[in-house]
């Protein structure tokens, strides 16, 4: 929560983090991984009321602004594991504070209750022109989102999961080569043994994903839901999904539309971002 999802801390952020919290490190060279430090720090405040304000300070409401709706998801991503402790993370309006349990409370299945959530949102308006893609690849991505819903009309799930998938790539693709800087400086761009950053042509899917995410073009569940189609998407080979047993279905194709559709509106609105 604090290295990655409540947003990407680099190691100088992660310093800044925790003197908030009276450490008084500084970031040069020598220093640790990011997983490691934050770790180390984590279990020196471990049973501290030092703790309750560093989870304040994860989850503050100030750093979600227009982001409410992913800071409650986390949130309750979050109280699945601090359950087990009998103790619940409250947000009432900016304020967080803690709820004592009189027992361990499980809850309905947190990860139904967000797909729920992801798939009762309702796009009015996703138009892959606001994207200002290469005209090129908007005619081809314009004619595929066509057929999808086609597919997904006529019951054929596999066919949504892989077109949705494919699409889902091109938009990303396209996006970058749009704003290769803004690609190419993002924390979590791939790089090779030297610290490069990759060609896009030699990106993941999975890549893709994160760095729209860290530009702040998606949002929270479209991230997740988005990593739900890639690995849907590997199953383009008959072998892995024989190995796997994994069956397509209906609803399967139904997060997979969705995601594309969240993902054309997201970016559509918050292109600007990246366009400063």
């Amino acid at each position: 929560m604090i290295n990655e999802k409540t947003e990407y801390r680099s190691g100088p952020k992660l310093v800044q983090f925790f003197s908030e919290l009276g450490f008084n490190d500084s970031y040069g060279q020598g220093f640790p991984s990011r997983w490691v430090f934050t770790d180390e720090r984590l279990a020196r405040i471990n049973g501290t009321p030092t703790l309750d304000q560093c989870i304040k300070n994860t989850f503050a409401p100030v750093n979600f602004v227009g982001r409410v709706l992913e800071l409650d998801l986390l949130i309750k991503e979050f109280n699945q594991y601090l359950a087990f402790d009998k103790w619940k993370v409250i947000r009432k309006e900016a304020d967080v504070t803690f709820h004592k349990l009189e027992k361990i409370e499980i809850g309905p299945d947190v990860t139904k209750e967000i797909e729920n959530e992801f798939l009762s949102r309702e796009f009015t308006n996703v138009d892959i022109k606001a994207l200002a893609l290469e005209s090129s690849i908007t005619d081809v991505l314009q004619y595929r989102i066509k057929e999808i819903e086609r597919c997904f009309s006529s019951d054929s799930p596999l066919a949504v999961i892989l077109l949705a998938g494919s699409a889902l790539e091109g938009i990303f693709l396209g996006l970058a080569i749009q704003h290769p800087k803004q690609f190419n400086s993002a924390k979590s761009s791939p790089k090779d043994n030297n610290s490069k950053v990759r060609p896009f042509h030699e990106w993941t899917l999975s890549s893709f994903i994160d760095v729209t995410k860290e530009l702040g073009l998606i949002q929270h569940d479209t991230h997740k839901f988005s990593h739900s189609l890639r690995d849907f998407r590997n199953y383009i080979h008959p072998f892995e999904q024989m190995s796997s047993g994994f069956s397509p279905r209906e609803h399967t194709a139904k997060i997979c539309l969705q995601v594309l559709k969240a993902v054309i509106h997201e970016i559509g609105d918050n292109l600007a971002k990246i366009r400063a």
